[in-house]
């Protein structure tokens, strides 16, 4: 590879430990293009590579840039603009194999203002403008600086640049400018305002998208190990892709035949005469080095890497795993892989089979990913079997690089697909995966296989996080993904996806020849929450007029929303009749149609509605082999268009909250401390800051002072212990409750501190009586913080019920959170009690969601009891635990994972 100081992550290591910049400042990121480029804060190591840079540039770039010729670097420049302090003065470099290919830098403005202004400049190679460098290159050092406390960007461009007055713009920044001179003065403010985190997520969206086009819509393919020996891996591949049809142009690549099945066969990646867009690898491990180097040099976009011996064999495997997808980003490269299945697109226009299945599904309009190898050609067969036609397939085998997030971006705005399949054996970014989800899920159903916590191979294990399943569930919910518990229950899902319309609501009508099967079609209804209007049981002798009719009519009726049909012959008699009649029945409607027809699975043939390329299209029937998978498919449908057609909740922050307040408190706990428990009287303070006030109390020392605490707050009041080993315990042995006299408190006062031991107790106020309720935010370490709601006590903790939420929580997902344990009807007047305030709940709920948001120092805090009653919700306690902000995976400037 080449010789570049951040070409391999031990070297990298090297390089954050030598320097003192923070090592979350280094990233690999996607141009618009789709094509990787890495970036880190620059070095003095970079000097050599920063003249050859300068001495790439066009006199025009350099003109634009310098506002001069400016022909060479002096060393005095050359020091300057590469020994950095990384606080007054950053500079970033963007690299691709090696070499700088944009430099971006700020310097603190001292004597301007405030001296929280920075002059910002950047300037990128002439061949990769055009590539969005810019805005990402602004979006870092923007996020550097607001680490640095600096608030605002200077920029100084000639007037005459207007393509570097439209990068700011175009980053998402209100700029004002001012003219002097020939010379434009920009001021914009660095803030993180919802239009620039807008812009940044369009960004990021259309780059990743483009760069997973790069991978499934080649024009060329190079088999990089292809062979003629049918035992190897680069044999199945190239056979087939060429059986396939590919409809661009197959290099094969071998450095001891000319030839390999025929096809001109070439010595190196490098040696091959035109473009290349994707390289499939099917060679050792300890061969790759070199093709990477040959890619860059022939500018291949991506790479799949069916070869395995990597993460999923041993710890070294892993190791040589993270090196490969660095090497690959380094040389602007995605990765599938390694060890993966392969690629695929049914794409008439392209035809691509890169994978080791032999047969692929027909043509349709399903999307599907996978991580397992193995599993993906049980999948694809299975798939082929019941006739649910796929538009695109990847199987990313230990998923080191391109994810399922990568995908659904692509999917998002590919026409071909409509419905999205995922089999997911672990999460790379789950915070990312709800943010995307939650837009994809508008408009193209998203079904999901999460397999079980303790299945996940051990390379996946390795760049995933292990979630509990509940926060798993959470997930799924608040994004409108639909989670299944198997394949067969995710094919299920797609055959109702791909070829019937959602239902409008639950009424549910079921048409069949067989009592017993439309009584099982019946119950499997309700018990998915769908309501039966009608059951019509026609009986063995019913003709296929007669069963038309009754489909026909139920169709037409405006009490239901879809309909079951149950067909079984009850002796040998010709189906066909029956089976047209039904598809006749169908056609046109806008109402789901789903069967059990003669228990057959998939699309049968005698209910398929032949598209314009002879496969299935939409209005075919699907059939189930018994109506309750029937049944839970279209149930879950009916939850997904439930989900659907609520409107976008929007994010909307509470009055009253003063968070500059809040912030000034953290930052000086955080700066006294590394990290610690805050004193119930910080915690107060705090969570004071968002509208969240604590029932009042005070501390006493001496059973004189408790008494005193006790008359200012006026009775009656409660005595509580304030050590950890005291707090909620179910005897309610650490506090004493309702005491109206002096009496009562100093025997209370006597009491507890002489069983704990310690004289500090709490005299609180005593809050009306109501339903204890906690309400928390825990910091996990896959999705950040969580928000979680449920009710008190022993119970609820160990039977778990709990609702969590991802931030940000909208004031929809906080009615949602606060009605999501089992418990909530408790909440609601159960068997005649009375209701409780859950407005105020709610708002409890929005106003921590926004406290964690806003603070992620805030690593861990809980509000329990939370005395809920039909006057409101009281705090009686509060924990806060502060600490160092996490690395949050989905905020700030985008980056590859």
């Amino acid at each position: 590879m080449h010789a570049d100081s951040s070409a391999s992550p031990d070297e990298r290591r090297r390089l954050e430990q030598a320097h003192t910049f923070p090592k979350h400042w280094v990233a690999d990121v996607l141009a618009t293009d789709g094509g990787a480029v890495a970036l880190r804060p620059i070095v003095p190591e970079d000097a050599d590579r920063l003249i050859r840079f300068h001495g790439t540039l066009s006199e025009r770039t350099r003109y634009l840039r310098y506002f001069g010729p400016y022909p060479t670097m002096s060393h005095k420049d050359v020091v300057r603009f590469t020994t950095v302090d990384h606080h007054d003065r950053v500079a970033f470099v963007m690299l691709l194999g090696g070499e700088i290919i944009a430099v971006g830098r700020y310097e603190r403005l001292r004597n301007e203002g405030d001296g929280k202004s920075a002059e910002v400049a950047f300037v990128v190679a002439d061949g990769h403008q055009g590539r969005g460098l810019g805005p990402i290159l602004l979006e870092h050092l923007a996020a550097a600086a607001a680490e640095n406390g600096l608030t605002k960007f200077v920029a100084e461009v000639l007037a005459e640049n207007r393509n570097m007055v439209s990068v700011f713009r175009e980053a998402g920044y209100q700029v004002s400018r001012s003219y002097e001179g020939g010379v434009l003065r920009l001021e914009f403010a660095i803030d993180p305002t919802e239009a620039l985190v807008s812009v940044r997520n369009s960004r990021e969206r259309a780059a990743e998208a483009r760069s997973v086009q790069n991978v499934l819509e080649p024009r060329s393919v190079a088999v990089v190990g292809a062979s003629s020996d049918p035992a190897k891996v680069g044999n199945a591949v190239l056979v087939n892709l060429l059986r396939g049809g590919f409809t661009g142009v197959v290099y094969p690549v071998n450095d001891e035949h000319k030839s390999v099945l025929g096809v001109r066969a070439y010595p190196t990646v490098r040696d091959i005469p035109d473009d290349v867009d994707l390289a499939i690898m099917a060679v050792p491990a300890v061969a790759l080095d070199a093709v990477l180097d040959d890619c860059l040099a022939k500018g291949v976009k991506a790479l799949v890497v069916v070869s395995s011996g990597f993460g999923e064999k041993s710890p070294e495997g892993r190791r040589n795993e993270r090196a490969l997808v660095h090497a690959a980003r380094e040389h602007g490269m995605r990765l599938v892989g390694p060890n993966a299945l392969g690629v695929a697109n049914n794409d008439p226009a392209v035809s691509l089979n890169a994978t080791l299945a032999p047969v692929l599904p027909s043509a349709g309009n399903v999307g599907f990913f996978c991580q397992s190898g193995a599993l993906g050609i049980a999948i694809l067969d299975e798939a082929a079997r019941t006739r649910i036609g796929l538009s695109t397939f990847v199987s990313a085998g230990n998923r080191a690089d391109v994810s399922g997030n990568d995908l659904l971006q692509y999917w998002d705005t590919d026409p071909a697909t409509e419905v999205v399949l995922l089999y997911l054996e672990s999460f790379g970014n789950p915070r990312k995966f709800s943010r995307i989800a939650r837009r994809v899920a508008r408009t193209k159903p998203i079904v999901a296989v999460k397999s079980g916590r303790h299945a996940v191979p051990p390379a996946l294990a390795a760049t995933g996080v292990e979630i509990d399943d509940s926060i798993v569930r959470a997930l799924f919910e608040q994004s409108g993904v639909v989670q299944v518990g198997s394949i067969s229950q995710l094919f299920d899902a797609a055959l109702l996806f791909g070829y019937q319309p959602l239902p409008k609501g639950p009424r549910l009508a079921v048409v069949g020849n067989s009592t017993a099967l439309s009584v099982l079609a019946a119950d499997a209804a309700r018990s998915e929450g769908l309501t039966v209007r009608a059951n019509t049981d026609l009986g063995a002798q019913a003709t296929p007029d007669e069963f038309a009719a009754s489909v026909r009519g139920a169709l037409a009726s405006d009490d239901v929303d879809s309909v079951i049909a149950v067909y079984v012959p009850p002796v040998a008699v010709p189906v066909e009749p029956f089976a047209r009649a039904l598809k006749e029945a169908v056609e046109g409607a806008t109402k789901p149609v789903l069967s059990t027809f003669l228990a057959a699975e998939g699309v049968p043939e005698a209910l398929t509605v032949v598209g314009p390329d002879g496969n299935p299209a939409r209005g075919s029937v699907p059939s189930y082999p018994n109506p309750e998978r029937a049944a839970l498919a279209l149930g879950r449908a009916w939850r997904y268009a439930k989900w659907r057609s609520k409107p976008a909740s929007p994010v909307v922050r509470p009055d009253g909250i003063d968070a500059d307040a809040a912030r000034q408190l953290v930052e000086r706990w955080c700066g006294a401390s590394p990290g610690r428990w805050l004193t119930d009287v910080e915690s107060a303070e705090l969570l004071a800051c968002y509208g969240v006030h604590v029932v009042e109390f005070r501390t006493a020392t001496t059973e004189d002072e408790a008494v005193e605490e006790a008359a200012a707050l006026g009775y009656p009041v409660a005595v509580k212990a304030t050590g950890e080993l005291w707090r909620h315990r179910p005897d309610l042995a650490g506090v004493r409750l309702d005491l109206y006299s002096e009496d009562a408190v100093r025997v209370a006062y006597r009491d507890l501190a002489q069983a704990t031991g310690d004289p500090l107790l709490q005299i609180q106020k005593m809050a009306t009586k109501g339903i204890g309720c906690v309400i928390g935010v825990q910091d996990d370490p896959s999705f950040g913080s969580l928000v979680s709601f449920g009710l008190a006590g022993v119970i609820s903790d160990l039977l778990g019920d709990r609702a969590y939420g991802v931030l940000p929580v909208t004031e929809a997902g906080a009615a949602e959170l606060v009605d999501a344990p089992k418990a909530a009807p408790l909440l609601s007047g159960y068997r005649n009690g009375i209701p409780v305030d859950k407005r105020a709940l709610v708002d409890l709920v929005q106003r921590i969601s926004t406290l964690a948001d806003d603070l992620p120092e805030v690593r861990e805090l809980a509000c329990e009891p939370v005395l809920a009653s039909a006057d409101g919700a009281a705090i009686t306690d509060t924990r806060v635990r502060v600490g160092p902000e996490p690395s949050m995976i989905d905020l700030g400037p985008r980056r590859l994972r």
